[in-house]
């Protein structure tokens, strides 16, 4: 199934060229599992190779910056998507379903105020951050939009650190050249590094809840 998908990757990069970069992109947003490790650096190979095919020369050569630059266009556009969704939904409908089904996942309402208050404190590290991190990179549209944080930091700071996280792996395809396939496999490294981290914050979540219900007076 992911070699179905990779190759439908490529064949959309070079159909398409910098148009089917940032449309990958903006799907790689919304839809996580397709992955930008195979998108971004193969358009970095393409776009060393010179051209977008010869089945499709009539679309032109393209570069590395006018991957980067297409790459992050959709990057700005994908994170909007979930942006304004999560706006739309609104913090006080996400109240209302945690006050109603939270204990089901162990979240009460005063986590989620928590949460809120967290957010609100370092939403500039938080979405400049996260925009560079697996996993984490479009999920962090979700709680920007139900904050409703200023659209216009909101724009430039997913800009900011969505082109850091183009620019290394569209740049690192380039370098690689037919090897390009190799960036997935540190990404990969990388995002098993996050997803231990994510698993040992909900770990220590599910512990610090037992312990609180311990500590609290029985009647």
């Amino acid at each position: 199934m992911l070699g179905d998908l990779a190759n439908w990757v490529q064949d959309v990069i070079n159909q398409f060229g910098y148009f089917g970069v940032a449309l990958l992109v903006v799907l790689e947003n919304v839809f996580p599992p397709i992955p930008s490790e195979i998108v971004l650096p193969f358009a970095g190979f393409v776009a060393q190779r010179g051209a977008t095919g010869a089945e499709t020369a009539a679309n032109g050569d393209t570069s590395v910056l006018g991957m980067m630059i297409a790459a992050t266009i959709g990057s700005v556009v994908g994170a909007l998507i979930l942006y304004f969704i999560a706006a739309a939904i609104g913090p006080e409908r996400l109240r209302n379903f945690i006050a109603r089904f939270g204990r089901w996942f162990g979240v009460m309402p005063a986590d989620l105020a928590r949460a809120e208050a967290w957010f609100d404190r370092r939403s500039v590290a938080a979405v400049l951050v996260g925009r560079c991190v697996p996993l984490i990179r479009s999920i962090v549209s979700i709680p920007a939009g139900f904050r409703r944080m200023n659209l216009s930091s909101f724009v430039v700071l997913t800009a900011l650190g969505s082109a850091a996280w183009n620019i290394a792996l569209i740049g690192a395809g380039a370098v690689l050249g037919d090897q390009w396939e190799r960036v997935g496999e540190y990404v990969g490294v990388f995002q098993w590094l996050v997803i231990a981290a994510i698993l040992l914050l909900v770990f220590r979540f599910v512990l610090s809840k037992f312990q609180n219900r311990r500590r609290s007076p029985q009647i």
